[in-house]
């Protein structure tokens, strides 16, 4: 009786799974390397003209890439700030010219490498917290000109944080697997269809300006899909919602008067609204510093993200006895700036009324502004902001749960109630 060889299944079964490995790997492979050039190695020996310069730094201003680049009280560019996420910390490299800890020995094409293919001058992978699947969109002359401004700035020495990332997701064989998921090198293409200063605007918003790389949703591995682009979602650390681009009921704009947009992004307010949070960051070391031009056409883009309205959900009212204690908490610390209805004061308080960011589906934001107060950025514009205490020592997390309810459930807003068990799970 003939009959099949259980050893001989399981060695061609092995064999076939070590194929497909095999070539699975090297699709993998040839994914992270498609489209790479030869490289230049060397620094150029002629010094760049002092309009270069000038011009990379303004779109180092652009990129804001002090934000992340920059510690506090630190060196400028020196890097060593860290870059909370799901997977662990990254911290930010060194780009000043120190020959040593810097890339004082980068040449420019390396330098458009690490902005246009994410990889180190060594070829390693680069981890997209540094957001290169939107620097992959910068021209080669304004990655030229930043080289020129980065070249510029004072060398410091001070040798690069090593990252604190969980296996495995510390390892480079990890990383490649993520970007042939996720990431595609490109470059920014007009649409013919556009005004050019509606083709700048999207070409600073999607490029340096990076705006998706916080304001989309991201998968259980940190991924982005072109359906969550400005979709809003958490941040990295996940201690802020960025809100949605698309919705008028989150952070669109596409309903606001085009100055009030280029007022907010200028000076931190307008008559719409108010940043705060990681967004007032963004505003006083990067977007205040743009030209009027430059944030026009910025405006111009984001009118036209295609709208996303979000359907309201059913909310369930709070109990009477959570919003007795939550009007008590607001008649006793909020309401002499906020007012006894929410209308705030014009110029000086935001009102609460009507009020997206307190009526966000994420409550996120709201008991983060509770427990930490904070400033709208000082700006040209914004010269003695209005600022908010803390009040993260002084109330409990059922005080906060209620006053935060209290506000998302009175004068005709209509959020969903949260709970002291919401608020101690905001990080």
């Amino acid at each position: 009786m003939n009959g099949m060889n259980p050893c001989g299944v399981a060695l061609r079964a092995g064999a076939v799974v070590l194929v497909l490995a095999v070539l699975l790997g090297a699709l993998v492979g040839w994914l992270n390397v498609r489209g790479e050039l030869t490289l230049q190695a060397g620094v150029p020996t002629t010094p760049a003209s002092s309009e270069v310069i000038a011009r990379g730094a303004y779109l180092a201003r652009a990129g804001n890439c002090l934000g992340c680049h920059t510690t506090t009280a630190g060196a400028e560019f020196a890097g060593g700030r860290g870059v909370a996420t799901p997977f662990g910390i990254v911290f930010a490299p060194n780009i000043t010219p120190d020959a040593r800890t810097g890339i004082g020995h980068w040449s420019a094409d390396e330098f458009w490498r690490s902005l246009h293919h994410g990889r180190s001058k060594d070829g390693r992978l680069l981890y997209p917290a540094f957001p290169y699947p939107s620097f992959t969109h910068v021209s080669r002359e304004d990655s030229d000109a930043l080289y020129a401004f980065l070249r510029s700035v004072p060398p410091v020495e001070r040798a690069n944080t090593p990252h604190a990332l969980r296996f495995p997701y510390s390892t480079q064989a990890a990383l490649a697997v993520w970007r042939a998921l996720y990431f595609r090198p490109g470059g920014f293409e007009p649409d013919p269809g556009q005004s050019a200063e509606w083709n700048r605007g999207k070409y600073l918003t999607q490029g340096l300006g990076h705006c998706a790389a916080c304001h989309s949703g991201r998968d259980l591995l940190g991924g982005s899909s072109v359906n969550a682009q400005f979709g809003g979602g958490l941040m990295a650390d996940g201690t802020w919602y960025a809100p949605s681009l698309a919705s008028p009921g989150q952070a669109g704009v596409q309903r606001w008067p085009r100055e009030q947009v280029v007022r907010l992004l200028k000076d931190g307010v307008s008559a719409h609204a108010s940043v705060s949070g990681p967004m007032a960051e963004v505003v006083f070391t990067s977007t205040q510093h743009l030209t009027e031009q430059d944030l026009d056409a910025m405006a111009r883009y984001l009118a036209t993200i295609p709208v996303v309205e979000e359907q309201p959900a059913r909310q369930s009212p709070a109990s009477a006895e959570v919003m007795v204690a939550g009007q008590q908490v607001y008649e006793q610390h909020c309401a002499a700036c906020h007012g006894d209805r929410g209308q705030g004061v014009s110029g000086m308080y935001p009102a609460l009324a009507g009020n997206r960011a307190v009526t966000l589906a994420s409550h996120i934001n709201l008991v983060q502004q509770i427990r930490q107060g904070g400033f709208s950025p000082t700006t040209a514009g914004n010269r003695q902001p209005f600022g908010m205490p803390p009040y993260g020592q002084v109330l409990s997390n059922d005080e906060i749960a209620a006053v935060a309810t209290f506000m998302r459930q009175s004068w005709g807003n209509a959020a969903a109630p949260v709970s002291p068990l919401d608020v101690l799970r905001v990080k």
